[in-house]
């Protein structure tokens, strides 16, 4: 469909990889150099996390940028009808309609940074993810380095025993892991 009122072109970005890769140290650069040329700019985060902050997105370098944690997608649309660029971190914990809330925002000119997990900790693609790096215009895989033998990492090794999706967490509880010694440690917990 044709946009006749649209002044500007909008986009969707994505920044993803695995823990400790430094998704939301470029989210933070990307959206800190748009504040800078005096755009608009609103970055949001799921409430339920709070690992460093409830009130602002921080990365394992302790970067910081004030956001909104949110509880829904849903609530990204209404808060942002007056601005250039919309940042959402950990977008992975979102549900599915994160995608169509990012195509909205697009659509109607807005650049839409959206920084998370590509994989859970088994190695299956994470919630919106996959969608949102089909639907965006730009994606950006970062690479974290594995911690055993010093190759690229790309999967985010939990080192707790639970089966829940969703276990928040630092360095204490994963670690960036290669390809190679994800299948290592993935035979040696099926025993």
């Amino acid at each position: 469909m044709f946009l006749e009122n649209a002044s500007r072109d909008g986009w969707i970005e994505v920044v993803c990889g695995s823990m400790f890769s430094g998704k939301t140290e470029e989210l933070i650069r990307r959206l800190k150099r748009a504040k800078f040329a005096n755009q608009r700019v609103e970055i949001f985060k799921p409430r339920m996390d709070v690992r460093y902050s409830q009130e602002e997105v921080v990365s394992h370098d302790s970067n910081t940028i004030r956001s909104t944690p949110v509880d829904s997608p849903g609530n990204i649309l209404i808060m942002t009808s007056d601005v250039d660029v919309v940042g959402i971190d950990e977008a992975q914990f979102f549900d599915m309609s994160l995608v169509e809330v990012c195509r909205q925002l697009a659509d109607r000119g807005t650049r839409v940074i959206v920084a998370g997990l590509d994989m859970d900790y088994t190695g299956q693609p994470f919630g919106p993810m996959p969608a949102l790096m089909a639907t965006a215009e730009y994606v950006t895989k970062v690479h974290a380095i594995c911690v055993r033998c010093g190759n690229l990492a790309h999967h985010s090794h939990r080192l707790l025993a639970s089966d829940k999706l969703v276990v928040l967490g630092e360095k204490e509880t994963y670690q960036p892991i290669c390809r190679h010694c994800f299948r290592i440690a993935m035979a040696e917990k099926r025993g």
